[in-house]
């Protein structure tokens, strides 16, 4: 993993297809230049914030262990929360906020009503790299105000006309074998035929059961047992000529859950964890099966000499996701005929970017100026599937301007500066909240709202500098706003007032400081940030256990941290990291700290990379989640996502072989040692059905082929 300096002012998109083929094809080249940021390739060494950059090798160790892309995140990104163990990454924030999560640039989140499931948008054998943006930035727009990760997939080869790779490998308990064996199979093929590029990829892959450590079906809640994944993506490019080019993407998500087995429900203050078992009398799980299915096409494209020294791209995209949840007796109206339900958040968005980059020499100065216009149409719901509306359609038209500068003085004094406006209408036509029952006599407030279109308006701005100093001291400072309306969708299912307008509905502005420095002392490089993160109008949820639902809470936040990452190449084959991550937060009108849903346990990382000969490789990575205790009990039992956290320890290995003639074979080991234990959000979460223990340990075990 590479973590660089990259600042948070940057603007909106992914690369170009032409700036793509650029990049070296060397990993040391590759692992030096970020994308995600700018709509240029440039040197991390020339950014002042803080990045990872996950590379292709450290993807494919990853698989080779798990193709769940919260673990890997979790163990490679410092500052995001640990894994949940689920389907679902409600509580993994990135420096206690919310991250965005895309795919080359197209977002996957559904911020106006946010399910948390965007992490789960792409197999992981699709991806090239990953490049994680720290810090509320306005970057991409709405939702990302605890960064950006942004999944950049593979590019076609540019030497060959054909090559390509088959996957297959099972997974398995190892602490009990029943009805654990998974399969999975991945395979893409891609290459160059004069001016045309392909890239065409597919997986497929069924889960049996998952076990903790003491051999018990793990919880259905956002559960992973009996979940069938499948993948199919293809993009297709055209090279004009050397300065104009032409990209098509289109990739089709689903996982769903399809299980015979019912859960045991349990919750933290019980002490009794929630399991799964196979039905005794018939039984079975309520409703549809649960899970994502997304549809992406993305069009892009670029011309390298639009005018004099400038770089045009155009991308435009359209997205439909589908989000299914589980079935929740909280969605119960006994007057109505109804014992629970079942919702689903729909969402379709529309958008083109134009940006234009324009590169000179003013006053011997070496200047990059990137400008332009966003558009996005985000149509989002939460209806359920019995039919009554649960949260109301929100129809978001956003249009965005900015310029972003960038200057480099005597070659080591990196500046950047830029604002960004938005103009944001969101309209809702006239809705009424549901009347949802705890018990037969607890029942929420049903509240017909005058609907309105909301009008939002924010300039963000923001600065930087890194100095070059010496490779043993490069610093860097830079601020940063970003501008969030995200789970609106929250706010208006739990209104409690007759109009629209009445709901606490307006932008959060967040403010991001962070000051930092690399050092590299021949084969060690280490690095160090601090941030704080302001909002005058945060947004949180509390739970009122008389109703079971969730309350709004818009109060001033402010959360702050630091992460530290170290490496050291002891020779030429092995490698070694090791990261440690704090974060910390408070309502600052109240006082009190901010809960679990926020602000994750501190946490370490441990990496080792060997390779003992040729064709051979090792990896081990060693997780530890620290204790967060803020919380007390209130009449004798924790409340909300206030639950205390218990640290953990976590160890898992993966190996590789080169059998020769392109054949490879592999093994993975997730939790080596067994350890039984809650995932953090099973602890802070202390809601029925929440609390299931972490998977035991298990076996991954395949073979590929590359041709």
């Amino acid at each position: 993993m590479q973590h660089a300096s990259l600042t948070l002012l940057s603007l909106v998109v992914s690369a170009n297809l032409h700036a793509q083929n650029q990049i070296s094809t060397d990993n040391n080249d590759l692992e030096r230049m970020i994308i995600t940021g700018s709509r240029i390739v440039e040197s991390i060494d020339e950014v002042p914030a803080s990045i990872v950059i996950i590379t292709q090798q450290q993807i494919q160790d990853q698989l080779k262990v798990t193709s769940e892309l919260q673990s890997l995140l979790s163990t490679l990104v410092p500052g995001l929360a640990p894994s949940t163990g689920t389907s679902s990454n409600s509580g993994q924030t990135l420096r206690g906020r919310a991250p965005l999560i895309m795919i080359d640039g197209v977002p996957q989140s559904t911020p106006l009503r946010n399910g948390s499931l965007g992490v789960r948008s792409l197999d992981a054998s699709t991806i090239e790299r990953i490049e994680v943006i720290k810090g509320a930035t306005s970057v991409y727009g709405n939702g990302a105000a605890g960064g950006i990760i942004n999944y950049i997939t593979k590019k076609a080869a540019s030497d060959k006309p054909l090559s390509g790779h088959v996957t297959v490998s099972s997974r398995f308990s190892g602490v009990k074998l029943d009805d654990t064996l998974g399969a999975r199979v991945d395979g893409g093929i891609n290459g160059q035929l004069d001016k045309f590029s392909y890239v065409l990829n597919a997986s497929y892959e069924e889960n049996g059961v998952q076990r903790d450590a003491e051999g018990d079906i793990l919880g259905l809640t956002y559960g992973l047992s009996d979940t069938n994944t499948q993948n199919y993506f293809s993009k297709l490019g055209y090279q004009f000529d050397d300065e104009k080019a032409l990209q098509v993407t289109y990739n089709y998500y689903k996982a769903k859950q399809d299980t015979d087995l019912i859960n045991v429900v349990g919750n933290v203050n019980s002490g009794v964890k929630t399991y799964a078992v196979e039905s005794q009398n018939g039984a079975s799980i309520l409703g549809e099966p649960q899970g994502p299915e997304n549809h992406n096409v993305m069009l892009k494209y670029s011309d390298d000499e639009i005018f004099s020294h400038t770089q045009l791209v155009i991308d435009a995209y359209a997205q439909r996701i589908e989000n299914m949840f589980f079935f929740s007796t909280n969605l119960a109206n006994p007057e109505q005929g109804f014992d629970g339900g079942q919702s689903i958040i729909e969402s379709e968005k529309k958008g083109l970017r134009a940006t234009f980059n324009s590169q000179f020499t003013w006053q011997d100065i070496d200047t990059t100026v990137i400008y332009g216009i966003d558009a996005l149409n985000d149509v989002t719901s939460q209806p359920l599937v019995d039919g009554r509306v649960w949260v109301p359609e929100m129809d978001m038209e956003n249009i965005a301007g900015f310029v972003q500068a960038k200057w480099i003085l005597h070659d080591n004094i990196i500046l950047k500066a830029g604002v960004r406006h938005e103009n944001i209408d969101l309209k809702v036509d006239d809705f009424s909240t549901l009347r949802l029952c705890r018990t037969a006599d607890q029942c929420s407030v049903a509240f017909d709202v005058v609907g309105d279109t909301l009008n939002y308006q924010a300039t963000t701005y923001n600065a930087a500098i890194r100095y070059n100093m010496s490779d043993a001291f490069s610093p860097f400072i830079s601020y940063s706003q970003g501008a969030d309306i995200s789970d609106t969708g929250r706010l208006l299912r739990s209104a409690t007032v007759t109009d629209i307008a009445l709901i606490r509905t307006e932008a959060s502005i967040i403010d991001n400081y962070e000051i930092g420095f690399t050092s590299k002392f021949d084969r060690i490089r280490f690095e160090f940030s601090a941030y704080r993160s302001t909002s005058e109008l945060g947004t949180t949820n509390s739970f009122d256990s008389e109703t079971g639902i969730y309350l709004p809470v818009r109060a001033p936040q402010e959360i702050y941290g630091y992460e530290a990452l170290a490496t050291y190449q002891v020779q030429s084959n092995l490698d070694i990291s090791a990261t440690y991550s704090w974060v910390e937060g408070k309502n600052t009108e109240l006082d009190v700290y901010l809960g679990g849903k926020d602000i994750g346990a501190p946490k370490g990382t441990f990496n080792v990379n060997w390779q003992p000969a040729d064709g051979a490789r090792l990896a081990l990575n060693y997780l530890y989640v620290g204790d967060r205790k803020r919380f007390d009990q209130i009449d004798g039992a924790y409340v909300g996502d206030q639950g205390p956290v218990d640290s953990y320890h976590l160890v898992n290995v993966n190996g590789s072989y080169d059998l020769g003639n392109q054949w490879q074979v592999f093994m993975g080991i997730e939790n080596l040692l067994n350890n039984d234990y809650y995932p953090t959000r099973s602890q802070v979460y202390t809601y029925d059905g929440y609390n299931h223990k972490g998977l035991g340990m298990t076996v991954n075990i395949g073979a590929s082929y590359q041709f």
